[in-house]
């Protein structure tokens, strides 16, 4: 069994029985012909392939709705709890909030509904730019809440999402840079600017993924926060529901969850 990032592939010709891809729709992989090429090299003439994915790529959904692509899909967690559905608040844009120095009420009193029932906070922002001024705002208005931001220019980002998950660090502020491979087993999903361009429904699924994934905490929060209710957020919210029935309707979901 060899465990590796895709670009290793390059290595490998026919070497393996199976090559498993995971999260084939996120960077470096995705859009990257030379990888799938690689990919396709490394495996032995007559091997497998296996591609993991929360939010496979649109063309791979066709292939699978039109039968050429065999699959199998896991609606839900081990813990056998329904996916949170993300909630919309409405509020202005992050660059309005800015302008204005302030955060609105109900946003800042919806965090302390998550910090009130213990939950960490990832808090989500479209623009590495805005991190630091949405800083100084929370801070200002949560002096007793220990906050901290980071991107994909932070220097200290390990170090920050190592306390984050050591809770000390009750709410941080990043981009989609956390979307994927982060597990904090109490924690509350904000997105802030939801229906911004930069977030596709991929990405909105993948950051409501961070919620709800432990066993003690399966029930964790996502909110949407946004100007505009877009299609992009309809659509996550449509894709988890969705896996939600599935799970429902096979019997799958734990007695507490139905």
């Amino acid at each position: 069994l060899a465990l590796a990032t895709t670009h290793q592939l390059l290595r490998f010709h026919q070497a393996f029985d199976l090559v498993i891809i995971d999260e084939l729709d996120a960077f470096p992989y995705h859009n990257d012909p030379m990888l799938a090429f690689a990919a396709e090299g490394a495996s032995k003439p007559g091997g497998s392939f296996i591609y993991l994915s929360a939010t496979p790529p649109p063309q791979m959904q066709r292939e699978v709705r039109r039968g050429r692509l065999a699959h199998a899909r896991v609606p839900v967690r081990f813990h056998g709890f329904p996916l949170p559905v993300p909630a919309h608040l409405k509020m202005p844009s992050v660059a309005d909030c800015l302008k204005r120095g302030r955060l609105p009420l109900k946003l800042l009193r919806t965090l302390r509904q998550s910090l009130e029932r213990k939950a960490q906070i990832f808090l989500f922002a479209a623009r590495i730019a805005q991190i630091d001024p949405l800083l100084q705002l929370l801070r200002r208005a949560m002096p007793d809440v220990v906050i901290e931001g980071t991107s994909s220019q932070d220097p200290e980002r390990a170090g920050k999402v190592t306390a984050f998950r050591r809770r000390e660090i009750s709410l941080l502020v990043t981009t989609t840079i956390l979307e994927r491979g982060v597990t904090v087993p109490r924690s509350d999903v904000f997105v802030l600017d939801a229906d911004n361009r930069l977030f596709d429904e991929a990405s909105l699924v993948q950051m409501a993924g961070r919620a709800g994934r432990s066993k003690d905490d399966p029930k964790g929060r996502v909110v949407f926060a946004s100007a505009q209710w877009n299609r992009s957020q309809r659509g996550a919210c449509a894709q988890i529901r969705t896996m939600n029935r599935i799970a429902r309707s096979k019997g799958y979901l734990h007695k507490e969850g139905l």
